[in-house]
């Protein structure tokens, strides 16, 4: 029997060498031959320069052998960056390549051109409308000590008119407005935009930051990933509102109040649009956030729950049903995050659609009806009635060691008690303006309290002894 299972075993393992995809790669004519070629893919985060998943050389072929896995793969080549991405014979854009996942798959593919190194004759050719230009392609980000390309979108009555707009700033700036700077695709906000003018609104200008390649990890979060890195958020935050924004607001038609400023991005670009609102909230009232990369550090949970309430903030959360496996699961308990924090519920909206995919026709599609609702309506509609009720709850001890005390001069509706992940551990459903909870038999530590009463939700932190 034990040499029946060691041979099953061992049967096991070669069906799962079996199951790694073999790819050979040729490139073409025009590719620097000391560069190296990188894949990136759904299978590694699209990271575009990681170590692990860069090709060898051997003779004129680059070979790479993938781990094994299940279902649809995704991926692109690229040089080290999504500036130097693959591309047509001439430049010009490629859809992401697939396969699926099969025991000994190999594949002999080639890159016929990459996108840093366009033709003329034969190009796709820019498809962004008139009204959008590159600001520059040597943008200077002091806190960075970089440069990057900066992209504006003025609405169709800019130029003949004395008005003065709102300003959306997103990332990734190469995917936004036009298919031959982008790498999988664009958003198509320059024409979602012109139309919604057409239609009666407006107009709103549009500012992209190009994301900066091998940098965009490290620049998209405050946070390190050990594995993927990230750390320098705080910088590339600290360029949006002290460099760029100034900048804008002095050569355009700006309306510069925090109300009239606006941010949005997807995957790493949802995960620093949440974190440079919460951070700055005096300069931005509005984010929007596509399919959010929050899997990326759970650090931004933390910062959140360390921040006070300054200003209300509307936000738009959107992903597709199966983008991952923890896709939905995190943006709800963001969503659950922001409301125990004190959001009004008025302001958050959380959409999930069962033919999402974390890809740029995506958020094309959904980009109308995010922005519509992120305009909607005023911010913090109904902050005042929940500083109002907040003022009228008192709470006693805190902290507490085996009885808690609520007592408003309000009827309150439930209550629920939060730990510091945001798991619910305690509720209860009221008609009344006191109550008592017993709390010996609850953990120590750190907990929120969260009330409903008069249609809204407020919160409170305490701490169990």
């Amino acid at each position: 029997m034990y040499k029946y299972l060691i041979f099953l075993l061992g049967f096991g393992l070669n069906l799962n060498a079996f199951s790694q995809v073999s790819i050979s790669l040729t490139v073409s004519e025009n590719t620097p031959p000391d560069d190296s070629i990188y894949i990136a893919g759904s299978f590694n985060n699209w990271n575009p320069k990681a170590f692990a998943f860069r090709l060898s050389k051997e003779g004129s072929v680059y070979r790479i052998v993938l781990p094994s896995g299940s279902e649809t793969a995704k991926f692109k080549f690229t040089r080290g960056s999504w500036e130097t991405v693959e591309g047509t014979a001439t430049g010009g854009f490629v859809p992401d390549r697939t396969f699926n996942y099969s025991t000994g798959l190999q594949l002999n593919l080639n890159v016929l051109g990459w996108e840093d190194k366009k033709s003329g004759g034969g190009g796709t050719g820019s498809t962004a409308l008139p009204n959008v230009k590159v600001i520059s392609d040597t943008f200077f980000m002091p806190a960075l000590n970089r440069k990057r390309r900066i992209w504006i979108y003025l609405p169709n009555d800019y130029a003949s008119s004395a008005k003065m707009y709102p300003v959306l700033y997103m990332h990734d700036g190469q995917n936004l407005f036009d298919n031959q700077t982008s790498f999988s695709g664009e958003w198509g906000i320059d024409e979602a935009m012109s139309n919604m003018e057409k239609s009666g609104y407006s107009g709103c200008i549009v500012v992209g930051v190009d994301n900066g390649g091998a940098q965009r990890l490290n620049e998209y979060s405050p946070f390190v990933n050990f594995a993927y890195g990230g750390g320098q958020g705080e910088e590339y935050a600290s360029f949006l509102v002290q460099t760029l924004k100034p900048y804008i607001d002095v050569k355009y038609r700006t309306l510069k109040d925090r109300a009239n400023t606006m941010i949005a991005g997807s995957s790493m670009g949802g995960l620093i649009s949440m974190y440079v609102a919460i951070k700055y909230p005096e300069i931005f009232s509005r984010v929007g956030v596509f399919s959010p990369a929050y899997w990326f550090s759970d650090s931004l949970l933390q910062f959140i729950k360390q921040q006070t309430i300054s200003e209300p903030i509307r936000f738009f959360h959107i992903s597709g049903a199966n983008e991952s496996a923890s896709m939905v699961g995190l943006m709800q308990r963001y969503d659950s995050l922001l409301a125990t924090e004190g959001y009004s519920n008025v302001d958050r909206k959380l959409v999930v659609k069962a033919d999402g995919a974390h890809s740029e026709w995506f958020w094309k599609r959904e980009f109308p009806e995010a922005f519509t609702w992120l305009i909607s309506g005023p911010v913090g509609m109904q902050a005042g009635l929940i500083a109002k009720l907040n003022n009228a709850t008192t709470i006693y001890p805190n902290p507490v060691q085996t009885t808690l005390s609520i007592k408003a001069e309000h009827i309150i509706d439930s209550v629920q008690l939060l730990d510091n992940l945001g798991r619910l551990v305690y509720t209860q459903q009221l008609n009344t303006n006191n109550y008592k909870i017993e709390t010996v038999d609850f953990a120590k530590g750190n907990y929120v309290l969260l009330f409903h009463a008069d249609g809204v939700y407020y919160s409170r932190k305490i701490t169990l002894e």
